[in-house]
């Protein structure tokens, strides 16, 4: 195989490939290309030029459960009156046509008609899936969590850096909050960086279908339907037996594909935080969790988490699922009332901050989008650290910038882990 240049992709399913290459297709020299599509350009027929009539040629990855919503949300929530052009899923083995229906997602992404993709995957293919789409030219929509381990979701900032496309999200939390007069005084108030010891407390009581989403121990093998490619399924996830309920909904239930229902509810809940709270460039440096152990592969109950950030600031996570409820601090808000006469002054003389971009509107002007990258990437760590803490059963100390954890070679390796052949980021 000739050597390819960095910050490219691998190919073939039996390619073997370097960690510094990105999923790129090694079907020739034309499939290796960087497509340009036609909004960049503008013009007729251009999401970001042409008449309102004219369409955005789209594709969803991922087509089961919460498939058809997100794509849906391409015209409904985003307005970018998009037509369908292929679909993928690797359900779809008995029945792709390599014209619209694939179950390759590397075929989707060298269509050159193709401008936006909807991902919609399990989460273990979210940014490999991604990296490859803003590689090809594509602006993608992808759904929550953004990642399964925290070093993909660097991965996936670096790479929209990189290829300057438009990535969000399908979260809309933010875009609410960020009209409410409270949360803009707050926004304002910890984005001053006026409010030295922060005393704030945040606590998030419910709502994470933990115990809906726990796993089953010692699964036995079933037969692979014959509709179903397994080996894409598992795709950078270790190769387990197949087993039903490994796939659908309850794939959640599992650390190779999620990480429960504290992943699957929590960048709902704290995308808006994210934003209130000023957090979108950086992340706790400490975390505590109070939950029995944890199964080294089904997802499990928890009682509560306490991430504390380095300006004092702490995020609770309490599931009222398990245990006793989190009474350690109690709720505290961030007011005025927390800074001095002169910083007061301060902060009520900043100008609002500007009206969050949603993801048809980026794409339409190549605006920053509200939930951008390290926006996503940083509410999906919080989820990642909170279930770091859950599975070791200590507390972790992290550094924000270097992206690691500190101390803990164990708990680390689970910042970064390792993708099965021939998958690397």
């Amino acid at each position: 195989m000739r050597k390819r240049k960095r910050g490219t992709v691998l190919g073939q399913a039996n390619d073997r490939v370097t960690r510094r290459q990105f999923l790129k297709s090694s079907m020739g020299a034309a499939a290796a290309l960087t497509i340009v599509p036609r909004h960049v350009l503008g013009g007729a027929g251009s999401a970001s030029g042409g008449p309102p009539s004219e369409t955005v040629g789209a594709a969803l990855i991922g087509c089961g459960g919460r498939g058809p919503g997100t794509f849906d949300d391409l015209n409904r929530e985003h307005k970018l009156n998009v037509t369908m052009l292929a679909q993928c899923d690797v359900r779809f083995r008995d029945r792709a046509d390599n014209k619209t229906i694939y179950t390759d997602f590397r075929r989707v992404l060298e269509r050159k008609d193709i401008e936006v993709v909807a991902i919609a995957t399990p989460p273990h293919w979210h940014a490999l899936i991604s990296i490859a789409a803003m590689e090809a030219g594509k602006d993608v929509l992808c759904e929550k969590p953004m990642t399964r381990f925290i070093a993909e979701g660097r991965a996936v900032v670096e790479a929209q850096k990189r290829y300057k496309r438009i990535f969000q999200v399908g979260t809309y939390g933010r875009f609410g909050a960020s009209r409410n007069r409270a949360n803009i005084e707050t926004h304002k108030i910890m984005e001053s960086g006026l409010l030295k010891e922060c005393k704030g407390v945040y606590v998030n009581r419910g709502g994470f279908k933990i115990k809906e989403w726990s796993g089953k121990v010692n699964l036995r093998p079933e037969p692979v339907p014959s509709n179903l490619d397994w080996d894409m399924y598992v795709g950078p996830s270790p190769m387990k037996p197949y087993n039903r309920h490994r796939t659908g909904g309850t794939h959640r239930c599992y650390w190779d594909y999620e990480g429960g229902g504290l992943a699957d509810m929590g960048q709902h809940f704290f995308d808006p935080f994210q934003w209130i709270y000023a957090k979108d460039d950086t992340s706790p440096v400490e975390i505590e969790a109070y939950a029995p152990p944890a199964h080294p592969e089904a997802c499990g109950m928890w009682g509560w988490v306490e991430m504390k950030y380095a300006d004092g600031f702490t995020l609770v996570l309490d599931s009222g699922e398990w245990g006793q409820p989190y009474n350690r601090q109690e709720p505290r808000g961030v007011s005025m009332s927390d800074l001095d006469e002169e910083n007061r002054r301060k902060v009520a003389a900043m100008s609002d901050p500007e009206p969050l971009v949603g993801f048809g509107e980026a794409v339409k002007t190549r605006k920053r989008p509200g939930g951008h990258a390290e926006a996503a990437h940083r509410c999906a760590t919080l989820l990642h650290l909170a279930n770091i803490a859950i599975r070791t059963g200590r507390k972790i100390r992290y550094d924000p910038v270097k992206e690691q954890i500190i101390g803990d070679e164990e708990a680390n390796r689970l910042v970064n882990q390792p993708m099965r052949a021939p998958w690397h980021l």
